[in-house]
C-alpha cells in the first residue's frame, strides 16, 4: 500500500469519526495537517532505513567482489602449479560468489527503486503539506474577519441599541423643545439698546470691507 493510500484511509477514518461527533471544520483541517506531518515523519524514517540498508548492501557487494577476485587469483595460481583440481575448485567457489553477488545487485536495484519512490513521495507530500498549511492560515484569517463582521452585525441589530437610540432621540426632542421655549420669550420683543448698537457696529464693519474691496478692484482695472 502506498503512503498516500494509507494516509487517505487514516484521514477518512478519523474525519468520519469527527463528523459523527459534529466537530468543527477547523479542527478537522488541523487533524488532516497533523496526519500529513506524522506520515511525513514516517516516510522519512523509512527512507533513512532504506539508505542504511543500501549502504550495508554496497559494503557486502564490495567484499564479495574482493573474494571473487581472490578466488580468481587462486585458480590462476593453481593452474600455474599444474593443480587443475585446485583451479577447478577455486573457480567453483568464484562462481558461487558471483551468483550471490548477482542476487545482491538485484536487491540493490530494488532498494534504489524504493529510495527513488520514497524521495518522490516525500517531495509530493511535503508540497501538499505546505499547501494545506497555507490554506489553513488563509482560512483562519478569513474566519477571524467573518467572525468580527458577524459580531458587528449582531451588535448593530441588537434591540438594546435601537432602544438606546430611541431614548437618545427622545432626549434630543426634549432639548429642542426647551430651546424653542427659550426662543419664544424673544418673539415680538423690541431689540435691546445693546442689540441696536451692535447692529450699527456691524454695519460699519461691512461698509469698511466693501470700501476696501472696491479699492482693490479699481487698482486691478488700472
Amino acid at each position: 500500500m502506498g503512503i498516500f493510500s494509507r494516509l487517505h484511509d487514516i484521514i477518512n477514518s478519523n474525519i468520519t469519526t469527527m463528523l459523527d461527533k459534529a466537530e468543527n471544520p477547523e479542527k478537522i483541517i488541523r487533524l488532516v495537517i497533523q496526519e500529513m506531518e506524522d506520515t511525513l515523519v514516517e516516510v522519512r524514517s523509512d527512507a533513512a532505513r532504506t539508505i542504511a540498508d543500501k549502504k550495508k548492501l554496497l559494503r557486502h557487494i564490495d567484499i564479495m567482489h574482493g573474494e571473487i577476485n581472490e578466488w580468481q587469483r587462486k585458480a590462476e595460481l593453481a593452474l600455474s602449479k599444474d593443480r587443475e583440481d585446485l583451479a577447478r575448485a577455486a573457480l567453483k567457489e568464484k562462481h558461487n560468489l558471483e551468483n550471490t553477488a548477482s542476487h545482491m545487485e538485484t536487491d540493490l536495484e530494488s532498494l534504489e527503486s524504493q529510495l527513488l519512490q520514497l524521495n518522490q513521495d516525500t517531495a509530493q507530500l511535503q508540497k501538499k503539506l505546505d499547501d494545506a498549511k497555507a490554506r489553513h492560515k488563509t482560512m483562519m484569517m478569513k474566519h477571524d474577519t467573518v467572525s468580527g463582521r458577524l459580531r458587528t452585525r449582531e451588535k448593530l441589530h441588537d434591540p438594546r441599541i435601537d432602544d438606546a437610540l430611541a431614548r437618545f432621540e427622545s432626549v434630543e426632542q426634549k432639548m429642542e423643545n426647551m430651546e424653542g421655549r427659550v426662543e419664544s420669550f424673544d418673539v415680538g420683543r423690541d431689540p435691546s439698546l445693546e442689540d441696536k448698537f451692535a447692529e450699527l457696529e456691524a454695519e460699519d464693519i461691512i461698509e469698511d470691507e466693501l470700501s476696501k474691496l472696491k479699492s482693490r478692484l479699481s487698482e486691478k482695472k488700472q
